[in-house]
């Protein structure tokens, strides 16, 4: 595949129903810090392209988590491959239910019919056309949400004088927010924890998971592949600034027309949809374009989903266990993977009606299960020293951890929704009789007295999930490793190591990299002299002399009679 459907696709693969309908009405409660996520799109991105995107892509591998073999072992694979199964499950349930919601609102069809119906469309056309099926439904479904957000803006903004007009109305009101620099992690929402938090859940979703690895190697060269991915930014950033205008011009819309009840009483996501008929019900066709882009959305997401589970069971699951198994057995038993997942989606989109906020129910579950699995590769590819034990405790630590913290934070809101019923500060652009159990569920309320102890840890924004999860499965795995002795006795492929000491270097001037290398070279001569006294020919005899230089980080040439000792790249 080339490198722009490709990066269409990767934008289409998570930015679904759940952005289109949860970062308008986000914007519309809270303000517009949340624009500020668009900071971590950088790093976010360009760390992928620069580190993760060239070793999967060397290592030729079909599944990403036949990486987690190669470095550790087979039992880690199987466990990282179960941990992405269930995180991907949960996300489908809100993906499925976020459309299916917006379309009852709007139309009054039946929301489990449709739930159904949506499910079994998406089953049906990825499993007769797999991976470039669907690339190519996600390019044309990405421009129909483009196309669909764009006329709610250009409409809306028309009928309240104008974006000049939307912008002094919500500047009066307090909706644009400054930089909110304060350090604290327990803030739901300020700059650094959107710019700095938001870098790991993006690392979480564009560097290890699955369905985006599975584009970046349907590529045909790496250097498609990298492209692709620095052609998400700007879409990113497009995609992102249309979501917060809409909330914008939405605020803007409600201060001159007044809500009718029904709308009073709407979830937060339903108020996008219901601004939208409001808008355009005079406009024949351009409300059904704002559903298909719903739907399109929410379709782009699910059809991924169902293809790298199914890669990922076939792979890593099934094919190590079964190598006899021919193709056309292994082509029906991935379609009857796939349908299957479709009907545990099916059970996932009935608990996600139960979870409030569509939004932040999903950043939550990528921050909670997509955080242990980046933290699980990062262990592996910039840590020699990690083992298979260290990385098996240390995810099982942040799978630990991150429930712990995410579980705990949803009881303790919904325990404070219903001992507190005033409405947090930030959202006072609500109608005044929204109750709070409608408003949030798990987004977090700001009261008068900051929570201590279990409470105070149970408030860490959400977006710092990743971030907290991801360094303690780092941190415990590399504690455990060198308790067990690190990889001494065990194979190390240095094809599944980023050399990051070298790239580091390599930003240093030119100078001090030649200070750096001849102070190298003076140091590591006598010491090879002093192991190997007799064998100064280049020679090694056995295997213990072999380890004892690979350790010391050199390698012996018998190119001359004279010893060249180089530095490895590792």
């Amino acid at each position: 595949m080339g490198c722009l459907p490709v990066a269409l696709s990767l934008l289409a693969t998570f930015q679904s129903a759940v952005a289109i309908l949860g970062a308008p009405a986000e914007i519309y409660r809270y303000g517009t810090q949340y624009w500020f996520l668009g900071c971590s799109y950088f790093l976010g991105l360009l760390i992928p392209a620069h580190i993760f995107i060239p070793v999967f892509y060397r290592l030729h591998l079909t599944s990403a988590y036949e990486y987690l073999e190669l470095r550790f072992n087979k039992a880690v694979r199987i466990l990282g491959t179960v941990t992405f199964i269930f995180q991907m499950v949960i996300y489908m349930g809100v993906a499925l239910y976020a459309p299916s919601l917006a379309l009852n609102a709007v139309t009054g069809f039946d929301l489990w019919l449709s739930v159904l119906a949506l499910g079994i469309v998406c089953n049906i056309y990825t499993a007769l056309g797999g991976l470039k099926a669907v690339i190519w439904t996600d390019v044309f479904q990405t421009l129909v949400m483009f196309l669909g957000q764009l006329v709610v803006i250009i409409v809306g903004s028309a009928r309240v004088g104008g974006l000049r007009h939307v912008w002094n109305v919500t500047s009066q009101h307090g909706l644009i927010s400054g930089i909110e620099l304060d350090p604290d992690p327990f803030v739901r929402h300020t700059f650094w924890t959107l710019a700095f938090g938001g870098v790991f859940m993006m690392l979480s979703l564009y560097g290890v998971n699955q369905a985006q690895v599975q584009r970046y190697l349907s590529s045909h060269s790496e250097k498609a592949a990298v492209l692709s991915c620095y052609a998400v930014f700007p879409c990113q950033q497009v995609t992102l600034c249309m979501s917060c205008l809409i909330g914008l011009v939405m605020f803007a819309y409600y201060k001159e027309y007044t809500m009718s009840p029904q709308q009073e009483q709407a979830a937060p996501d339903q108020l996008v949809l219901y601004f939208v008929m409001d808008l355009l019900k005079d406009m024949p066709g351009l409300p059904g374009l704002f559903v298909a882009c719903l739907f399109s959305g929410s379709l782009s997401t699910i059809s991924s989903a169902f293809n790298s589970l199914a890669t990922v069971t076939m792979e890593d699951l099934i094919q190590p266990w079964f190598p006899e198994l021919t193709e056309t057995r292994a082509i029906m038993l991935s379609r009857s993977l796939a349908f299957a997942y479709g009907l545990i989606c099916l059970g996932m989109a009935y608990i996600s009606s139960l979870l409030g906020s569509v939004l932040q129910a999903a950043l939550s579950i990528f921050g909670m299960v997509g955080g242990p699995l980046l933290g699980l590769f990062c262990l592996g590819m910039f840590f020699p020293c990690a083992n298979p034990p260290g990385a098996i405790i240390g995810l099982l630590t942040g799978l630990t951890m991150a429930f712990w913290i995410g579980i705990g934070a949803v009881v303790s809101r919904l325990n404070s929704a219903v001992t507190s019923p005033p409405i947090n500060g930030s959202s006072s652009f609500l109608p005044s009789n929204m109750t709070i159990a409608t408003v949030t569920t798990l987004m977090p309320s700001t009261t008068l007295s900051k929570p201590t102890g279990l409470q105070r840890l149970y408030s860490l924004s959400y977006l710092w999930y990743s971030a907290h999860n991801s360094t303690t499965v780092i941190v415990v795995g590399l504690i455990v490793s060198l308790l067990t002795g690190g990889m001494r006795g065990r194979t190390l492929n240095p094809d599944t190591i980023y050399p990051v000491l070298p790239k580091l270097l390599s930003l240093l001037p030119l100078s001090c990299q030649k200070r750096l290398r001849w102070r190298s070279h003076r140091q590591d001569v006598p010491v090879v002299s002093n192991l190997f006294p007799e064998k100064m020919n280049g020679v090694l005899q056995d295997s213990r002399d072999k380890e004892r230089v690979a350790e010391g980080g050199l390698v012996l040439q018998p190119c001359s009679p004279t010893c060249v000792v180089q530095e490895t790249s590792l």
